[in-house]
């Protein structure tokens, strides 16, 4: 459950401009909670009950190789319905997803970094941009980050032996609720930590990366809670498909 593994699902998200263009057995623990399970199954029930979920609010943040910091504070649901802030860079954005649209709405500092590729548009469009929501093409690729709570635990959860032969480890607390800590030491320096929830479903409560080039954490909460973001007021939402085709006439 490496956390470098969606840096970029969520880099892509927050930066739009890009838009524009134990080894698996450990079964002999009799102890409580998870009796006689291997961490292995743990791990697997841990991803699959967050897979299903109908919804869950996810906080967290990750440094990149640059020495940047991208962040995330989504609440997403099984239809991409999403809201929250995401940032990267130093820079942050509103961010909702409903009715099949994404919408951002970020600061001039957010659009200057947004479309730092791009210095003409960035002088152009900053203007017409900062603290709108801005309403983004409908084939964007950015949906398929944050707002797609399915592609963001695949991404997660991409390389699967990665969860594979974690250590059992001590009963703790994330938010309130009890959970079991597995960990990990990985290639590079690293050392994943899985919370996995006690009590009730499975649910993934946290999960970090310790050392190496994508430290991180993620917290996950709020399972099953409705997530109803409200499409933005028409006078305060530009859209980018129609202010890029203006910029080319």
């Amino acid at each position: 459950m490496r956390i470098g593994n969606v840096a970029t699902a969520v880099a892509a998200a927050s930066i739009c401009a890009a838009l524009l263009s134990g080894c698996g057995g450990d079964s002999g623990d009799e102890d409580k909670p998870f009796e006689g399970q291997s961490t292995d199954d743990i791990a697997a029930k841990a991803v699959e009950a967050t897979r299903q979920a109908k919804s869950v609010h996810m906080k967290g943040d990750t440094r990149l190789e640059d020495g940047s910091t991208v962040t995330i504070d989504v609440s997403v649901d099984q239809e991409k319905n999403c809201q929250g802030t995401i940032g990267a860079g130093g820079t942050r954005a509103d961010v909702r997803h409903t009715d099949a649209t994404l919408y951002l709405r970020g600061d001039e500092q957010y659009w200057q970094t947004a479309l730092k590729q791009q210095p003409d548009a960035a002088r152009k469009l900053t203007p017409k941009l900062r603290d709108k929501w801005v309403k983004m093409p409908a084939n964007d690729a950015s949906t398929a980050g944050v707002c797609d709570k399915q592609g963001f635990i695949a991404a997660l959860d991409e390389d699967e032996s990665e969860r594979r032969g974690m250590q059992r480890g001590s009963t703790t607390e994330v938010n309130g609720a009890q959970a079991l800590e597995l960990t990990k030491d990985a290639s590079g320096g690293e050392k994943l930590t899985l919370y996995v929830a006690t009590e009730g479903e499975p649910y993934i409560l946290k999960t970090t990366t310790e050392g190496g080039k994508n430290p991180g954490s993620i917290t996950f909460g709020e399972y099953g809670e409705t997530v109803a973001p409200e499409q933005p007021p028409a006078g305060e939402t530009v859209d980018m498909k129609e202010l890029a085709g203006e910029q080319r006439t």
